[in-house]
C-alpha cells in the first residue's frame, strides 16, 4: 500500500499562536508514538497561516480511533482546538515519489 499524505489548514487565533503550536507539537508526538504515523511537519505561510501535513503508512491506520492514545492527548487535543477559529482537514493523497531527505525532520 502507499503512504498516505493527510493535509491540515489552521486558522489559528492572533493571540494564540504559541499555544497552538507548543499543543499541537505535544499531540504530533503521541500520534507519532501511539498511533502509527509517519510523522508531521507544521509550516506557517508569509501571510501568517498555519498548514500541516501529517504522514501514514496506509489510509486504515489513519482511520483508527483514538484508543491507543495516553490520557493527556486529550489535553493537548481540547488546548489545540481551543486556540483556532478552524481546522480544516484539506484532503489525502498518496505519495507517488518522496525526495525528501531521511534526519531532515524533529519532533
Amino acid at each position: 500500500m502507499a503512504t498516505l499524505s493527510v493535509l491540515y489548514f489552521f486558522d489559528v487565533k492572533e493571540d494564540q499562536e504559541q499555544v497552538f503550536i507548543e499543543n499541537w507539537t505535544n499531540l504530533t508526538a503521541l500520534i507519532y508514538e501511539y498511533q502509527g504515523s509517519l510523522g508531521s511537519r507544521l509550516h506557517k505561510t508569509e501571510d501568517g497561516r498555519y498548514c500541516g501535513y501529517a504522514m501514514w503508512p496506509n489510509k486504515e491506520l489513519w482511520e483508527q480511533d483514538w484508543s491507543n492514545m495516553p490520557h493527556k492527548a486529550k489535553k493537548y487535543r481540547d488546548a489545540m482546538n481551543g486556540a483556532c477559529a478552524s481546522i480544516k482537514t484539506l484532503g489525502t493523497m498518496n505519495v507517488l515519489v518522496d525526495l525528501i531527505r531521511e534526519g531532515t525532520h524533529k519532533l
